[in-house]
């Protein structure tokens, strides 16, 4: 079994609205805020994660990518790093952004998530980033692997 499969090409586009306090003073949405936008969208397109104790396992409506299925119980998510490349200013906006979120790759015991958050009037491309999520073993924080049934799940399969 491979560890890592580049291209998952698992995406779904979801909108998430801006909050006045998200504007710096410059009229633009907050480097911070971009941030807390990232943690929107992923859960959106992913769900609740797991071992929140926060209606994790309990939600009206799938997710639209089940990140964790196949994962087994005690699993937690987390995030291990971000990185956000800002490709053009992003004025606040009383309007939605709207951001593509996707798998860009299934590797051992991670999921790289890529984002494109675009101008919710104009649709210019504002920002692009990635999340680095790790599965880890909630009693012995040790990390888990990815198993083939969320494999199979993150690639569309």
């Amino acid at each position: 079994m491979p560890s890592e499969t580049s291209g998952a090409g698992r995406s779904v586009e979801v909108r998430v609205p801006l909050r006045w306090a998200d504007m710096d003073a410059y009229g633009h949405v907050n480097n911070t805020a971009v941030v807390q936008v990232l943690e929107e969208a992923r859960v959106a397109a992913f769900g609740v994660p797991s071992g929140t104790g926060a209606g994790a396992g309990e939600q009206a409506v799938p997710p639209p990518i089940d990140l964790l299925e196949g994962v087994g119980p005690g699993v937690r998510t987390f995030i291990a790093e971000h990185t956000v490349r800002y490709r053009a200013q992003m004025p606040f906006r009383p309007v939605p952004l709207r951001v593509v979120v996707s798998v860009e790759a299934v590797k051992a015991a991670a999921v790289h998530v890529g984002y494109a958050l675009h101008d919710g009037v104009d649709g210019t491309l504002c920002a692009t980033a990635t999340s680095v999520m790790v599965f880890v073993d909630g009693a012995t924080g040790r990390p888990v692997r990815v198993s083939p049934e969320q494999r199979a799940a993150l690639r569309g399969e």
